[in-house]
């Protein structure tokens, strides 16, 4: 296997509610996206541009808001915003609410965030559409640059039995997302009955290593990964219903 090349694209500017997000990326990435490309995009200019930011200040929290965030020490109106963006309340516990999005996405505070957002009382949301919002880019991209390369939204997650964060694809257009390596056999013959890879996953957490966190570098640029392309989607992830076993 060849190596894989991470790229990331420097000197992206800041996005703002209604900026023409496709412009601003393909004049970034123009010179350099090849066509065996994979794009990596944080979550945070996807949301922005869309105008997923909520001002807290506009925020009246709810009785059970109030009296969580009183109990640990965090801003109702940011507890308020979770509630409204979780489906399901999975667990709040130590200043913590794990919650199902609409998405479909287990994750803690329902992906509302106050990093990386200018102004102190402004929380950014993810977006309605991940996928859509992918597609979207992927499409504008092919029509600009005449380059037609897979795009992946990604976000940070914790994960349940592992420290630390590590971003995963919440959002993908132009590749399959999993790499299904049941009834083949492995190097020694065994067969092998439950191997699917999340390789837009994985794709994902490797643009992470060379965006960082506090240094302004929303996009990257995987090169080198053969992937297959196809109609999957980030909903492709979720676990189904019924075979979460803590449910």
């Amino acid at each position: 296997m060849k190596g894989i090349e991470l790229i990331p694209v420097e000197g992206f500017p800041e996005v703002r509610p209604g900026d023409d997000l496709d412009a601003l990326i393909a004049e970034a990435v123009g010179g350099t996206l090849r066509p065996s490309d994979v794009l990596v995009v944080t979550h945070k200019v996807m949301s922005k541009a869309e105008g997923r930011l909520v001002d807290l200040r506009t925020v009246e929290p709810s009785a059970l808001a109030k009296g969580y965030a009183t109990r640990w020490g965090k801003d109702p109106r940011q507890i308020e915003v979770v509630l409204r963006e979780s489906r399901r309340v999975v667990r709040m516990d130590r200043g913590v609410v794990i919650s199902e999005t609409h998405h479909g996405f287990v994750c803690a505070n329902a992906g509302v965030d106050a990093s990386n957002v200018p102004g102190e009382d402004t929380v950014c949301l993810l977006p309605v559409d991940p996928d859509g919002s992918a597609a979207r880019l992927r499409g504008a991209l092919a029509g600009r640059l005449g380059v037609e390369v897979p795009v992946v939204v990604s976000d940070s997650f914790g994960r349940a039995w592992r420290f630390g964060i590590t971003d995963i694809a919440i959002g993908v257009s132009g590749m399959d997302p999993l790499a299904d390596y049941r009834g083949q056999n492995d190097p020694h013959g065994y067969p092998m009955e439950a191997s699917v890879l999340a390789v837009a996953d994985e794709i994902a957490a490797a643009a992470e290593l060379v965006m960082g966190k506090t240094d302004a570098v929303p996009l990257a640029i995987v090169r080198g990964y053969a992937y297959e392309g196809g109609s999957g989607t980030g909903k492709d992830l979720l676990m189904p219903p019924e075979r979460d076993m803590f449910r």
